[in-house]
């Protein structure tokens, strides 16, 4: 495959679009989750604790899976990966819908992160393959502000599913969602011609991945404790309706998204990737320190520093994603990019379940999280 062919195909935004969209219905379930977290609260009878468990259930099955999912892709493509982890993710979502205790929610969203797994590495790859080093960049920062945007989308409408018709009817609404990026997968994105596919995993055995992976997992940690919480602490310790916490929440993730392709085009100009993600994890710490300073604020002060800090936590992982595809090449980025993601799931199941269990979000959690931000 020539790099003119990467780089000039218009087919190649095709296949971006068809990645932001499977990337999004992904999200929506792990980021529009903590939107009606106070609806589960109610109707699972839950613990703050509790509550952290059923938000990491997603990535208590995607943990086992994502290495394996990318492992996949480098072999058979990243066609069948989305479209088969897809339709078995909106099954699983059904079954969420039809629960009725906390431990099968927890099993169902389980298995749900485990079959929806396999669009983290697939869409990146296919991504990579068609964009050119001088966008890649900007592509798979576009790619990753599919999560976000997933996320913010998701906390519009599952609030309203929720209190306009049921609970079960917001988890109908995300196994829509997984079934038509299904179709899209499908339908749009075919391999690369003369694509060799390899079932070698050599990324495993490459320092500079395990370094990038290892880094990844600390700033996932602090932007998971900040978003997950980010409505119950709004609601129950400020007074705010969760509708207007909800807002905020959309709101983040759609600055969040748009941060993204802004670092990812300014990595492409830089020609560089660890570069950019130093200074974000500097701003980063910045704002949350601006957080813990004004936590007890009114709240048209204290949410704008919210929404900053989380957009600030959304920004980075289009920059650690890149990185790690190019250092491992394009014939085995599924399998860097399944480690990565499995790292990443690591660090996204124990910040809400620890964060519950130390209490609701409060001045001295938040200073906690610019802690975690400025140290890591």
């Amino acid at each position: 495959m020539s790099s003119a062919h990467t780089t000039v195909s218009p087919y190649r935004w095709t296949v971006l679009a068809a990645g932001v969209f499977a990337t999004a219905a992904n999200s929506a379930i792990l980021l529009g989750l903590p939107a009606i977290a106070p609806a589960l609260r109610r109707a699972y009878d839950l613990t703050l604790t509790q509550v952290g468990v059923v938000l990491a259930a997603l990535n208590f099955g995607a943990l086992a899976t994502l290495l394996l999912w990318g492992i996949v892709a480098d072999r058979i493509g990243e066609r069948r990966v989305i479209a088969a982890g897809q339709v078995g993710a909106a099954a699983a979502l059904v079954w969420a819908a039809r629960t009725s205790s906390y431990g099968a929610l927890v099993a169902a969203l389980s298995v749900t992160g485990a079959l929806g797994a396999g669009v983290n590495a697939a869409s990146g790859r296919a991504v990579m393959g068609w964009f050119g080093e001088h966008e890649r960049g900007l592509a798979l920062g576009i790619r990753q502000m599919g999560v976000p945007l997933g996320g913010a989308v998701a906390a519009g409408a599952l609030p309203a599913l929720n209190d306009q018709i049921s609970l079960g009817a917001a988890f109908y609404g995300l196994a829509v969602g997984c079934l038509v990026s299904a179709l899209i997968g499908a339908s749009l994105i075919r391999a690369e011609p003369n694509e060799e596919h390899s079932v070698l995993a050599r990324p495993l055995r490459d320092a500079r991945i395990w370094r990038i992976c290892t880094a990844s997992t600390f700033y996932v940690m602090t932007q998971i404790s900040l978003l997950g919480f980010f409505v119950l602490f709004l609601h129950d310790r400020r007074g705010a309706s969760t509708a207007v916490a909800a807002s905020a929440l959309a709101a983040t993730q759609l600055l969040g998204g748009a941060a993204r392709i802004a670092a990812g085009r300014w990595s492409d100009r830089l020609r560089a990737r660890v570069v950019p993600l130093r200074k974000v994890a500097l701003a980063l710490a910045v704002s949350l320190g601006a957080v813990a300073a004004l936590v007890r604020a009114p709240l048209p002060i204290l949410v704008p520093a919210l929404v900053l800090a989380g957009a600030f936590g959304l920004s980075w992982n289009g920059l650690s994603f890149t990185a790690a595809a190019e250092a491992a090449g394009r014939a085995r980025s599924g399998a860097a990019l399944g480690l990565q993601q499995t790292f990443l799931s690591g660090g996204s199941i124990v910040a809400p379940i620890g964060r519950g269990g130390s209490h609701s979000p409060s001045q001295r959690s938040v200073r906690s999280w610019a802690t975690r931000c400025s140290v890591r």
